[in-house]
């Protein structure tokens, strides 16, 4: 049995657009998989450690090869049982919308407690960065208002997409399926849901490949 961990980054729950689309991946991975866990994160709802204080300490502690202290280890004992939440998961599932042609604050907080020296990634002098969490796929829904698609004027708002690719590769995904759902708010109703009945489409097609696709660990 594998699992499935799902990270939901929008606070309006069903109403939002990406949940919505990715909600009909994961209902479609269940049926190709149903034997398998799905985990449910929703990074609103998530108790959160801040970077303050001894957990800010202690991160600097590893990063200089010092010991932490035995507060610094306690404040520290969140950061690390989330990272091994995700860690240990086969396939994800990531739904997001844009906020401020970026990522929400919760989002960028989960990746900011993930990725961590030695335990999501390595460095060293020669090679340079590594990632550490390699051999599994992931999914990842964008929803915008707008329309940002390459090529057109305002390609170069999207700081949600390639910031988000950028902080899976940096910590080891190499399979990263995406599907971008614009634009949610302009158009007539109708050009609205021909969007996302478009997505949800594509969302069953990405659920087959991901229930297939095999996990190396």
């Amino acid at each position: 049995m594998s699992t499935l961990l799902y990270i939901q980054a929008s606070p309006r729950d069903n109403r939002s657009k990406s949940t919505l689309v990715a909600e009909a991946m994961v209902n479609a991975y269940k049926q190709e998989n149903p034997n398998d866990q799905v985990v449910t994160l929703n990074l609103f709802k998530m108790d959160l450690p801040e970077f303050n204080g001894p957990a800010l300490e202690t991160k600097y502690a590893i990063l200089h090869g010092q010991n932490p202290t035995t507060p610094q280890k306690e404040a520290w004992k969140k950061v690390e049982w989330i990272i091994e939440q995700f860690k240990k998961a086969d396939r994800y599932v990531l739904s997001t919308p844009m906020w401020n042609f970026g990522i929400p604050y919760r989002l960028k907080h989960y990746f900011d407690i993930l990725i961590q020296p030695g335990y999501t990634f390595s460095f060293d002098s020669e090679t340079g960065y590594k990632g550490l969490v390699t051999g599994k796929p992931i999914a990842v829904v964008y929803a915008r208002g707008g329309s940002y698609a390459p090529g057109t004027a305002t390609a170069s708002y999207d700081m949600q997409k390639p910031y988000v690719e950028l902080a899976l590769q940096f910590i080891g995904f190499t399979s990263i399926h995406s599907i971008v759902v614009e634009p949610t708010l302009h158009g007539s109703s109708q050009e609205q849901t021909l969007v996302i009945e478009k997505a949800i489409k594509q969302a069953g097609r990405i659920a087959s490949e991901l229930a297939r696709q095999p996990v190396i660990h």
